[in-house]
């Protein structure tokens, strides 16, 4: 009965260490002064500490083993404890369960002498299976334990600092996946990956101020790709991340209160390189006023060279120093002008004339005259600003109509063009109708991050649509003396203009369904992202969704139903096809822009209207708040539940191996006594039979006692002879 339970140790803490003041969180960008124009609001400098992450203290302990029994209370079997019973052991410690064969074997209750309590499984006097740890304090951890320690999936709840962790164990530790509560509102939280009790992986952290930042952990910072959003501040960044500030590639936003019907941004924007939490290399800042800058930045400030481009579309190029514009531009009754003569002026690589188009509304084109012999790009680029001269007005006219989709009347009218009402664009001047998908065309201009938000100035506008029509039709007139001049003519004769202000589709072609749709815009577009990154870390411009994953998930989503059938959502896909009803148009493996998603989307809310007069509005608003979204949602819980239940057969396969190995053991042992028994045995009997020899040995020869000795030990060595 020598073994049992080990004592304690005296201090069962882990070695777990307070985490690390976070600053809720990080450095945001301030807005930095624009030249020509009034300085704009700034915003945040350095946070101070949000909240203080508390010292989750939890208890490790030993393995179970040589300890004394005092006494004991209940059941037997060939003395030793086995069945139900009480044992007291030395120094304190009671236990109250199943034995076996004088192990502690099956459920019970331990507690040590200070109060602590174990109450669950036993295997072989160890903690092991399914249990529940409580401490004085009102502290306690339920799930899995192996060898006495966490190990698998579990609960902990620590009634000091209300910390609440439920997820996966490892050794101990945190670690795989698993959810914690900062406080008791559960306003603070982290819920993602683990390792070694310290953020590591993907996961979203919820502050008290309502902060949050989901992407990339390490080290128990932010670290790699993510997002975090200042609710309070109004401000979001997307991109890289370093030691727990941006760092590399990224954008951020500061989002703006403005009156309805203003023609500004609602936001400004910048998208370029940061070191340590500072706009910091190459970057692009769009203000909410409408003006742009794109070129170098240092320490938050614009210094170096740079292109400002302002609200009128016109821009220039200079020098920037401490965010400073060195030389100024004259102004007029419209804004800026050309600087005076001698004046630096702005020229395109290889031009070698003044555009006519002035120098603020330069064709940004330098990656198709790449693409064109050196002799030839001066009058590529001049017969093709001549084209675009002659179109002027219909392309303002086409900007002002596109941009302004969407949004309710104003007094001047004028929006910035999003990228998203630019695939309407292009969808409406059937551009894809000539072999290229609309994410194809999408990519002709480099873009580093591509969300339906993306601003595009006029100029910008202009370029893309010169990339698309070299693109469309260059192997049709590559024979051509001026080839971009005679494909932009095409496309603006063929498409642009017999197609444009003709607006179809699902979403911005009704006016009345338009301001509801908006509303669901911008989830729909994460569920987009999730969906296109599940085999990515991140989303990017080069991604995109095709017809066969977005068939698949209606599928998986439990959408289809006899309403929504199959033919019915490939001919929602295939709305604005020439004939839509003929589905051999449909090619699985085509790519899906977010524009056509979203319009998917809203065509099916058509079809399963609950009445042909139900109105669309309220259609709309009951399939995404019914139907897709609640079926996202509970796929997503589906998954996750699918993923835990994994978790929890493998911590079952784990303690089933351990008792199979236990058994094994107590089998060996049990063979190696007896077979240590009968060699004892055999010993002893051959030791009888030599110490009977002896004696024999010393009687006088022919005394009547020695015979019967004699006679034995004859009938011994005849016995063993026969045996041999």
């Amino acid at each position: 009965m020598a073994e049992g339970v080990k004592n304690k140790q005296s201090e069962r803490t882990t070695g777990d260490t307070p985490e690390p003041k976070e600053v809720d969180e990080c450095c945001a960008p301030s807005v930095s002064e624009s030249p020509g124009v009034d300085r704009l609001v700034e915003s945040t400098s350095l946070m101070s500490p949000d909240e203080l992450v508390q010292n989750e203290e939890i208890y490790e302990f030993p393995p179970a083993s040589n300890i004394i029994v005092q006494r004991y209370e209940g059941e037997t079997y060939n003395d030793k404890m086995h069945g139900e019973g009480v044992a007291h052991f030395q120094g304190g410690q009671v236990y109250k369960g199943v034995f076996s064969e004088g192990l502690l074997h099956g459920l019970g209750l331990y507690t040590w002498s200070d109060g602590v309590k174990y109450e669950g499984e036993f295997v072989a006097n160890v903690p092991m299976g399914h249990g529940k740890y409580t401490w004085l304090n009102g502290s306690s951890y339920e799930g899995d334990v192996y060898n006495a320690i966490r190990h698998g999936t579990g609960t902990y709840r620590c009634a000091d600092t209300l910390v609440l962790y439920r997820g996966q164990w490892h050794r101990g530790k945190r670690q795989g996946k698993g959810v914690i509560y900062y406080n008791q509102d559960q306003t603070s939280w982290y819920d993602g990956d683990w390792l070694g009790n310290k953020r590591e992986g993907w996961g979203v952290r919820s502050y008290p101020s309502g902060n949050v930042y989901e992407g990339e952990w390490r080290d128990n910072s932010r670290h790699g790709a993510g997002t975090m959003r200042w609710l309070t501040l109004g401000e979001q960044h997307t991109g890289t991340w370093r030691n727990g500030v941006q760092h590399g590639q990224g954008s951020h936003f500061w989002f703006v209160k403005r009156p309805p019907g203003s023609q500004y941004l609602q936001r400004n924007q910048y998208e370029g390189d940061f070191v340590l939490g500072e706009r910091h290399g190459r970057g692009s800042f769009s203000y909410a006023s409408g003006e742009q800058y794109r070129g170098d930045w240092k320490k938050n400030e614009k210094h170096g060279k740079g292109k400002f481009t302002f609200t009128n579309g016109r821009s220039v190029e200079r020098e920037f120093v401490d965010d400073h514009m060195l030389e100024v531009p004259q102004s007029g009754p419209d804004g800026p002008h050309q600087p005076p003569s001698g004046k630096p002026t702005y020229r395109m690589p290889s031009q070698g004339h003044a555009s006519i188009l002035g120098p603020y509304m330069e064709l940004d084109i330098d990656f198709l005259l790449e693409e064109l012999p050196k002799s030839r790009r001066p009058s590529e680029l001049k017969q093709v600003e001549f084209v675009v001269f002659r179109h002027v007005t219909e392309l303002r006219s086409i900007y002002s109509f596109y941009s302004s989709l969407g949004h309710a009347g104003s007094p001047d009218n004028v929006f910035l063009l999003s990228r998203l009402q630019y695939w309407r664009l292009l969808r409406d001047c059937k551009v894809h109708r000539h072999g290229s998908t609309l994410a194809q065309l999408d990519r002709l201009v480099p873009e580093e991050i591509v969300s339906p938000y993306t601003g595009i100035l006029l100029p910008r506008l202009i370029s893309s649509l010169v990339s698309v029509a070299y693109h469309t039709y260059h192997q049709a007139l590559e024979s051509q003396t001026n080839v971009l001049a005679e494909c932009f003519s095409r496309l603006m004769q063929d498409d642009v203009l017999p197609n444009a202000k003709n607006v179809k589709g699902f979403l911005l072609g009704s006016v009345e369904r338009v301001g509801v749709a908006m509303s669901y815009m911008e989830t729909c577009w994460k569920i987009y992202q999730a969906i296109i990154s599940e085999d990515r870390h991140t989303p990017s411009a080069d991604h995109a969704l095709t017809c066969r994953q977005l068939l698949l998930m209606f599928k998986d989503l439990n959408l289809l139903d006899t309403k929504l059938t199959t033919r019915k959502l490939l001919e929602v896909i295939g709305a604005e096809n020439p004939d839509p009803s003929n589905l051999s148009y449909c090619n699985l493996e085509q790519e899906v822009t977010f524009l056509e998603f979203f319009e998917v989307l809203l065509g099916c809310a058509d079809v399963t209207r609950d009445e042909e007069a139900e109105e669309p509005p309220r259609s709309i608003h009951r399939f995404f708040s019914r139907l897709f979204f609640p079926a996202y949602e509970h796929g997503r819980r589906l998954d996750r539940e699918v993923l835990d239940e994994r978790c929890r057969q493998k911590a079952r396969l784990r303690v089933a191996l351990a008792e199979a190995r236990e058994k094994a053991r107590h089998r060996e042992e049990e063979l190696k006594a007896e077979e240590e028994k009968r060699r004892r045995e055999e010993e002893s009997g051959l030791a009888q039979s030599e110490a009977e020899e002896e004696v024999d040995g010393s009687s006088p020869l022919g005394s009547s006692t020695s015979l019967a000795p004699t006679a034995k030990r004859e009938k011994q060595l005849t016995s063993k002879g026969g045996l041999d």
